[in-house]
């Protein structure tokens, strides 16, 4: 048979075969493979567990959690920066078969307040503040209108009123017993949701993807083989828990390959360095921007990074330059991925039996298992090989659906199975994908997802603004940057810095815009559309006046 001429990919059997197998189930057998072997270190917290140690407090937790009320598939929220409680409650409520629903920390009370009633959460586990913003005082305003919230629980420092603290929580285990906890666990299959991870539409509302215990283990477990992730092997990272690449990458890809996760609170780059030399780190895990800052890093020339192996990246533009970089002054090999939430995470990785520079200038090919097509977004028919289409998705890796948005289900699931993703990709004769660009207007800056019409609909609320658009203007630290373009209202004259600081006061950080300008009109279509590609290039023209 001739090779296809067309760009759709059947799925490859090459590699691990999929297992139904749930997230607490692979952390009971990688237990009782590893038992003494490190799991997790965690140095600002003290922390250096044992598989056995891992497993030990997960179960701990999860009797704990039966015993404070928490049911098979209830909404369990955790708004925490990386700290090992993190990690023993994604574990722990995958025993009890409860859903996680991640939570960015740095969202504000009325983006705070939308996701925990859309996911209609019976329960949140929360820090008490984050880099200054009270956290706890938001949410001791939210609860009249949180009508599903029923449990609430602290961890850290601080509290809130009502709330109990995770160590009480943890404490309830002394009225479960193990077999109780055994017969919870048993009950959950991999075919259920494990998480609801937060993503949104160029509509602007955010939209919660289930991922079940299958599609993110397995897909976990690919990565991990695909990679030649061993037991040997630590992985040093300071991603985000509540990301999938946190979540499912570092930590079920560690716990898949038997491996050590080396986890820091966030990122800085003289303490990345610290960890990768002190715990002869063999991977890391880091978007662009940070692989940057650790190279320029002053104390770089004289650290001992012989152990690195293995630069994991994706989440935005990866420039070739920089790979060289790294492989040239540090000798580690790129490991370049391209994924999305619904996708949990991974769908196309980079293959180490491919050259170098294929390598860094593909985002590589589909694991095993994973279908893909590249459609005309007009037509919806496949396109030839070296032609630019929409790409598509089909596999055991999709997400289950938006949670309670069935109408935005639909739009993004096709009946057949098939997963929009919105980017503009190209396949090539050997398998190699390239993303070119993105249908919707998301805009990356530094690995985050950012959704203009999130940040639109915000300035709208300001009583001096009459129209607002965001658009990204290329950025050669942070992959993007926001730019947004203002009309004011008659009669009015908002100051830049002051639209800005009103962001800040309701707008996760990694939203804000470092540009603002006032127009008097926006660019149109006949048909009365906002030209996009025309304030794209007004703001790239801007920013270059202001940075020569």
């Amino acid at each position: 048979m001739g090779q296809t001429t067309k760009a759709h990919l059947a799925p490859s059997d090459r590699g691990p075969r999929l297992e139904a197998l749930t997230l607490g189930g692979l952390l009971d057998r990688q237990a009782a493979r590893h038992g003494a072997r490190p799991a997790l270190i965690f140095e600002s917290f003290g922390v250096e567990w044992s598989y056995d140690d891992l497993r030990d407090r997960a179960d701990r937790l999860a009797r704990g959690l039966i015993g404070w009320g928490v049911a098979a598939q209830d909404r369990v929220a955790v708004l925490s920066p990386n700290a090992p409680e993190w990690i023993l409650l994604e574990l722990a409520l995958a025993k009890v078969g409860a859903v996680l629903v991640t939570v960015n920390p740095a969202l504000r009370a009325n983006e705070l307040g939308y996701l925990l009633r859309q996911s209609r959460a019976s329960t949140l586990v929360t820090t008490c503040s984050y880099r200054g913003y009270d956290t706890g005082a938001a949410i001791a305003g939210l609860a009249g209108g949180l009508p599903d919230l029923r449990r609430l629980a602290t961890l850290g420092a601080g509290a809130i009123p009502g709330a109990a603290t995770l160590a009480e929580v943890t404490d309830l285990a002394d009225r479960v017993t193990e077999e109780e906890l055994a017969a919870r666990q048993a009950s959950v299959g991999s075919g259920d949701v494990a998480q609801i991870q937060y993503t949104s539409g160029t509509t602007g509302a955010p939209k919660g993807a289930m991922l079940t215990h299958h599609s993110t283990v397995n897909n976990a477990r690919l990565m991990a083989d695909r990679a030649g992730f061993h037991a040997g092997d630590r992985l040093v990272s300071a991603m985000p828990f509540f990301h999938t690449a946190g979540c499912v990458c570092n930590v079920m890809g560690m716990l898949a390959a038997g491996g050590c996760l080396v986890a820091l609170e966030n990122f800085e780059a003289a303490a990345m360095l610290d960890q990768i030399e002190r715990h002869r780190g063999t991977v890391t895990n880091a978007v662009p921007t940070m692989m940057i800052r650790m190279l320029e890093d002053p104390g770089f020339a004289v650290r001992d990074l012989s152990s690195w192996r293995i630069a994991f990246t994706g989440g935005t533009d990866i420039p070739a330059s920089l790979m060289r970089r790294i492989r040239d002054e540090v000798g580690a090999e790129p490991m370049i991925i391209m994924g999305m939430t619904e996708c949990s995470p991974i769908i196309t990785q980079t293959d180490p039996s491919d050259d170098f520079e294929t390598r860094i200038a593909t985002a590589g090919t589909p694991l095993p298992h994973t279908e893909i097509r590249v459609v005309s977004p007009e037509t919806g028919e496949v396109v030839g090989l070296g032609e630019t289409g929409e790409l598509q998705i089909r596999g055991y890796l999709t997400t289950a659906g938006y949670f309670d948005m069935p109408e935005k289900t639909a739009e993004t699931l096709l009946p057949d199975g098939w997963l929009r993703s919105g980017d503009l990709a190209v396949v090539d004769g050997n398998r190699h994908v390239r993303i070119v660009g993105r249908i919707k207007d998301m805009l990356i800056r530094g690995g985050e997802n950012i959704y203009p019409a999130e940040i639109e609909a915000f300035l709208l609320t300001h009583p001096e603004i009459s129209d607002a658009q965001v658009v990204g203007v290329p950025d050669p630290e942070m992959g993007e940057e926001v730019f947004a373009f203002v009309i004011p209202r008659p009669g009015t004259t908002p100051e830049a810095e002051a639209l800005r600081a009103f962001c800040r006061a309701g707008l996760a950080r990694h939203k804000l815009p470092r540009f603002v300008e006032m127009v008097e009109a926006f660019p149109m279509t006949p048909n009365g559309k906002v030209r996009k590609v025309e304030l794209r290039e007004m703001a790239a023209r801007r920013v270059a006046e202001v940075t020569t």
